[in-house]
């Protein structure tokens, strides 16, 4: 089994960016105080003399951006003269989790407005909203998740151009299923801007099991939302009261039926369609103040990775989309996450380990996990951490080896 080639960022003593260097070069050099250590996930050093220009590598490196609602791929690659270098490359786990603090956080503000005191009620208040190009909260912080990483990367290496993979889905016809003409798209697929109504309308105003009609007509999500389930037309039946009653806690019972009486599916997945169509237009933006922006096709990337037989993975995307085919790509691969806000937790640490930082223990049959520490008890001088396979729970906080404390952005090192 060959080794796994993995290179590390090297800055001058004013923070330059310099071309990267081999790991094992990197520590020689923190061995011999020439350079000291700035971070060691990923691993940066700063050389502790001056470098002028003229010692300065000229390569083009080029950022390849393999763009997703819930994935994105992301690798760094350097043109050469023989043979191009794959620098960096990695998967950003994007956060799924926002929408749904937003809507606790929503309760409880109006819990606090409208049961502890007596409040106007105020309408068309809401400038934000109405703002031309605004995007919503759940869709924006995705792609400041992706820019937060590649700003971190250009701290540490010179990036002369960025290549996007240009994403064109048609969300109307996937859901429609079928191609439509132009004047088509103008109309709406649904009967009523409302979704409740709209549902009931297009199931004729009756109970689709039973055919009642009249009033207490009640929409049922076929697939719950406690197991994700969509609020498309899709994933919404009506249903009289008594009907719905019977599907309380057998809606996996029931998931199947209903579908095929609509012949339809819940389509969530078309939600992260949606964000990227949504986003990208934000972060073309981004992306070309910060430099020259190239875009490129899905098709393009898919013939890529199979003529240059290639895994297909987010990471190999990124390679693929930045038209620079690499002697080796078998290399580490990183799993980056953006982190969330400060803990209000009264507890601080435990033993000096403080939440999210990166922890080494081995169990007594001699399995060793890393992770991110994700709880603390003070009192039992026990954690939680959450590695790649497993979620340790209350191991031994003695026994644990702090690694490295992260600030703002989760980089794990994805063995294998």
């Amino acid at each position: 089994m060959s080794e796994i080639t993995s290179y590390a960022f090297v800055l001058d003593v004013n923070g330059k960016p310099l071309a990267p260097t081999k790991e094992q070069k990197a520590w020689f050099f923190v061995r011999k105080k020439r350079a000291k250590l700035i971070s060691k996930y990923p691993l940066v050093i700063q050389l502790c003399r001056i470098i002028s220009d003229d010692e300065i590598c000229t390569d083009e490196i080029r950022c390849g951006i393999d763009d997703g609602g819930l994935h994105v791929g992301i690798a760094v690659v350097q043109r050469c003269k023989k043979k191009n270098k794959v620098l960096f490359k990695g998967t950003i786990e994007q956060r799924d989790d926002v929408k749904h603090l937003l809507c606790i956080r929503r309760g409880y503000r109006r819990h606090r407005r409208y049961q502890k005191r007596y409040r106007q009620v105020r309408f068309n208040n809401r400038i934000a909203s109405t703002r031309k190009g605004r995007i919503a909260p759940s869709i924006l912080q995705k792609r400041q998740a992706t820019m937060r990483v590649i700003y971190r990367l250009q701290k540490w290496i010179k990036i002369t151009s960025y290549w996007l993979e240009d994403v064109e889905i048609d969300i109307r016809a996937l859901t429609d299923g079928c191609k439509l003409y132009k004047w088509q798209y103008q109309q709406s697929n649904r009967l009523d801007e409302n979704i409740r109504k709209a549902v009931i309308l297009r199931d004729g105003c009756k109970c689709v099991e039973c055919g009642k009609e009249g009033s207490g007509l009640e929409v049922h999500h076929i697939k719950p939302k406690r197991l994700n389930g969509s609020n498309t037309l899709g994933n919404l039946v009506t249903l009289c009261g008594k009907c719905h009653q019977k599907t309380e806690g057998h809606e996996l019972e029931f998931m199947d039926h209903y579908f095929a009486i609509l012949k339809s599916s819940d389509n969530k997945y078309l939600n992260y369609a949606t964000h990227v169509m949504i986003g990208k237009k934000w972060l073309r933006a981004k992306l070309s103040w910060l430099g020259m922006l190239h875009l490129t096709s899905g098709g393009d990337t898919a013939n890529k990775w199979i003529d240059w037989g290639i895994n297909k993975s987010h990471a190999n995307d990124a390679v693929c989309i930045t038209d620079l085919k690499p002697d080796i790509y078998d290399m580490k691969d990183w799993i980056i996450k953006p982190m969330r806000r400060q803990s209000k937790a009264k507890t601080d640490n435990v033993l000096g380990i403080r939440h999210r930082d990166l922890v080494e223990y081995t169990y007594r049959n001699g399995e060793i996990h890393q992770g991110y520490v994700t709880a603390l008890y003070p009192e039992l001088k026990a954690l939680n951490f959450q590695s790649a396979t497993k979620h340790c729970k209350k191991v031994n906080a003695y026994k644990c080896k702090l690694l490295w404390k992260f600030s703002k952005i989760y980089w794990l090192d994805n063995a294998g």
